[in-house]
């Protein structure tokens, strides 16, 4: 060996050395590309049903009915994730994303230019319900796969960045249409129209960014076979594997977690304490935004320098929304509370979105081969958004069977929040433990 490669490697770490893998030269654009891929293509349509959801409806010329049954059609997806794990491991994930964006970019233009007959809306809808099954995992594995250079090292806080920047850039991308309308308030359809279009029009760019900086990644190989059969065998080898459940459940819970947050914020302030709507949707932005774009950063420190374990920050963060839940259900009711309960609030919330920004990194951690890691990330997907099912409607049918008296809803549904997050950071901490025993159990072989 050289002296010069010699004093190389005893020399002391540069700031830029203990830098995670993905965030040096050579690697942040393809995180990057992976992260906006993952942001981009909903930028244009999902990403406006919170703050410019009536603006979209008139825009489209559909009803609030039309278009609770187009995002109906969008969230078959969940449907589908474990039988699109096939497709995340027979074909590489620069290919899924590609071909997604592609679909997105075609389909846009014919919403966008032509505004078709809601029959064709409704067609548009189910594809990309259909094909969000095969992107949506894709986008967590690229990302995983990235970060994957520092071994578990740097996969929490690659999560943690997947749901920082896309929240941000959500946040900035809507503030400017909203800026827009504002200018010219008596434009507001041409406007949106506008928005959509040339927000659809970036994912022309993405599409050369993905084939260019995307690296490839491995598939399922099985010998003397072919390909679409590794594919499915790689499938049912995740399947039958515990932890991969154990990892899907504790995030489940924590996504269900995250629902009933949305109704305990600014809905709550109004129903219980009587804020101003207006006033109260300001402290929901905050709450339920905001906070997510710092918690998610946060969550990726914590992870890989503190815990050294996504695992464990995602156990953490249920933990601590049981701690928080619990306070907000000994509180009293009455007026003189309010501060109080605005920052418990805003301390679930940040607890709530500190799991959130690494949901999936304990399915990474399980270290499974980069031939199936993908299915792995589907079935992962598949059970975090199971909640969307039930809690949904549950947390509607309890404020209703209690509008007289809403307190009395809520707490149900912080009872609920509390026992649904003590269930997850119980599989979390399982499946540290699992996780310690089965690399244990590998380092004996």
């Amino acid at each position: 060996m050289s002296t010069d490669a010699t004093l190389a490697e005893g020399a002391p770490k540069t700031w830029k050395d203990k830098l995670p893998g993905f965030m040096r030269r050579g690697k942040l654009v393809p995180f990057l590309t992976v992260v906006m891929s993952g942001q981009l293509v909903y930028s244009s349509f999902e990403a406006f049903k919170g703050s410019l959801l009536i603006p979209l409806q008139n825009m489209l010329g559909v009803s609030a009915t039309e278009f609770g049954v187009l995002m109906g059609w969008i969230g078959i997806a969940t449907f589908f994730y474990v039988p699109a794990g096939w497709i995340q491991n027979r074909f590489k994930v620069k290919t899924i994303l590609f071909w997604s964006i592609a679909w997105r970019l075609l389909t846009y233009a014919i919403l966008y230019l032509f505004l078709p007959p809601f029959s064709v809306m409704v067609a548009i809808a189910i594809s990309w319900g259909l094909l969000d099954a095969i992107m949506w995992p894709a986008v967590v594995n690229g990302v995983s796969l990235v970060a994957r250079e520092e071994n578990s090292e740097g996969q929490g806080m690659a999560m943690g960045l997947l749901e920082s920047i896309r929240r941000f850039a959500e946040f900035a991308m809507n503030l400017i249409v909203i800026g827009a309308m504002i200018i010219w308030d008596d434009q507001a359809n041409l406007v949106m129209r506008i928005a959509c279009i040339v927000y659809a029009a970036l994912l022309i760019p993405l599409l050369y960014c993905v084939h260019k900086y995307v690296p490839d990644n491995e598939i399922a190989k099985v010998e003397h076979h072919s390909n679409s059969y590794a594919a499915l065998v790689g499938l049912f080898k995740v399947i039958v594997k515990p932890r991969v459940w154990m990892a899907g459940l504790a995030a489940l819970t924590l996504y269900w977690t995250y629902v009933n947050l949305i109704y305990c914020s600014a809905p709550y302030l109004t129903l219980v304490f009587g804020i101003d709507e207006g006033l109260a949707g300001l402290f929901g932005i905050i709450n339920t935004g905001f906070m997510g774009i710092v918690a998610g950063l946060v969550a990726g420190i914590i992870s890989d320098y503190v815990f050294k374990s996504s695992t464990k920050m995602l156990g953490s963060a249920l933990g601590l929304v049981v701690v928080v839940t619990a306070v907000v259900l000994l509180l009293p009711h009455g007026q003189d509370m309010l501060w109080p309960s605005m920052i418990l609030l805003m301390l679930m919330a940040f607890a709530t979105f500190l799991g959130k920004g690494v949901i999936l990194a304990p399915v990474a951690e399980l270290k499974l081969p980069e031939g199936i890691s993908g299915s792995a990330m589907s079935v992962g997907s598949f059970l975090t958004y199971a909640s969307i099912f039930w809690a949904y409607p549950m947390n509607g049918a309890i404020l209703d069977a209690n509008a007289a008296n809403p307190a009395v809803g809520y707490e149900q549904i912080f009872t609920i929040t509390l026992v649904v997050a003590a269930i997850g950071a119980v599989c979390a901490l399982g499946l540290v433990f699992l996780n310690k025993r089965a690399e244990k159990k590998e380092s004996n072989a």
